[in-house]
């Protein structure tokens, strides 16, 4: 385009001057006719995109790794030139969102539709939009952008795998006294019954004692005796190990089929596939975190606890200063006697240990799935600290690199 412009504009400045020498009024006339061209063209260019709605339909803004995340865009003309093409370029950062696309002729009331469809292949929370317009004039002399700044967020969860069974230690599967805390959930241990107040459920109404004292009763609940369940995420500097040539948040770095070869996504693979099945089999999870902030989350359930933990692993990655030991040393005030706190490390740092047996004896009850470092970076040595684990009694699941998630999850700790 800017080859033809300046070709008329070397044309107009010849016939220009050539008149002028010459006085020829026909050199004038083209002069006038080509400058009126170049206007006409410079404002057909400007008219265009100011005649056009453009929707951009976002199915939903929540969609994890595997999984296909939908748009659908559609163009109408709203003003009283046709638009002869669009080209519209979408600027998200989503990996492998290729939305960008040339839009056709558009004559009357016409309106024009397209779909998009993407593999989400990385976790995150990514930004969708902002867009720009590009048309032009007929005889193609000048292109013109227009920005259209709106934007919406997309958070992509991690993967998680299936689990069947998570066997724990006979001593860490139930047990623990009754807590006598009324509950606003409904839970297994109904503990009395009181008058109805509005906005309470319907489910909760207790209908013997409604029919005997003609009175609407409902009943009060009070938490499980199960024990409370911790996972604890460790996303310290010093606990990542990832192998040669990784690639991060780029399509081609790995499939929707394989996790990544590092320990901080395999980490996140763990912690959200424990959540889930913890939450599915109606078990009370809190987490904590430090990402590198803190994060925790009191023990709940329910899938908006879920939710929370999720959103939480989507943008955690491996940048925290603090040590295990130290985290470990920071939250241990906040666990009940008789939790179960799953620590999901890759740390060779045998400090923790320490702390964690300071754990047990408050009565906390810890359990370690290690991620393998040495099958990372085989210049690693985890014998040491395996050897540590077992020392201290502290039952281990071992995962490594290629394993797969669903069994390393499901054996027995050791």
């Amino acid at each position: 385009m800017p080859n033809r412009r300046n070709i008329l504009y070397i044309l107009m400045i010849i016939s220009l001057l050539t008149g002028l020498f010459t006085g020829s009024p026909q050199l004038f006339n083209l002069t006038y006719l080509i400058a009126a061209v170049l206007l006409l063209s410079l404002v057909w260019t400007w008219i265009t995109l100011r005649g056009i709605a453009l929707q951009r339909t976002t199915r939903t803004r929540r969609s994890q790794v595997g999984r296909m995340f939908r748009e659908s865009f559609s163009v109408r003309k709203t003003g009283i030139l046709p638009k002869l093409w669009l080209e519209i370029h979408d600027h998200s950062s989503l990996p492998g969102h290729h939305a960008s696309h040339v839009v056709p002729s558009l004559l009357g009331g016409k309106e024009y539709r397209w779909d998009v469809e993407t593999i989400c292949v990385v976790r995150g929370e990514f930004q969708l939009g902002p867009l720009t317009v590009i048309s032009s004039d007929p005889f193609g002399f000048f292109r013109s952008p227009r920005r259209v700044s709106a934007t919406e967020k997309l958070i992509v969860y991690p993967m998680t795998v299936d689990l069947n069974k998570v066997v724990l230690p006979i001593g860490f599967l139930s047990g623990g006294d009754a807590q006598r805390q009324l509950t606003h959930e409904i839970t297994t241990n109904a503990s009395s019954i009181r008058d109805y107040i509005p906005g309470d459920s319907m489910n909760r109404i207790h209908w013997r004692s409604t029919a005997r004292t003609g009175n609407i009763m409902v009943k009060e609940f009070e938490l499980d005796p199960l024990v409370d369940i911790w996972l604890f995420s460790d996303f310290s500097s010093d606990s990542l190990y990832e192998a040669g040539g990784l690639r991060r948040g780029t399509q081609g770095a790995w499939d929707r089929y394989r996790i990544p070869p590092s320990t901080e996504e395999y980490g996140v693979v763990i912690a959200a596939s424990l959540a889930k099945y913890f939450i599915e089999s109606e078990r009370v999870v809190g987490y904590a975190a430090y990402t590198p902030f803190r994060q925790v989350f009191q023990p709940d359930r329910g899938n908006r606890q879920l939710t929370r933990i999720f959103q939480a692993l989507a943008v955690a990655h491996s940048t925290s200063s603090h040590t295990l030991r130290q985290m470990l040393s920071l939250e241990t005030p906040h666990f009940t006697r008789g939790t179960t706190l799953m620590i999901i490390t890759s740390s060779l740092d045998e400090e923790w240990i320490t702390e964690a047996q300071i754990m047990i004896r408050r009565g906390v009850r810890p359990i370690c799935v290690f991620i393998d470092p040495q099958t990372f970076d085989p210049r690693q040595d985890s014998g040491e600290i395996r050897g540590m684990l077992q020392l201290a009694k502290i039952p281990t699941l071992i995962v490594g690199k290629g394993d797969d998630l669903t069994v390393a999850l499901e054996q027995r700790p050791i």
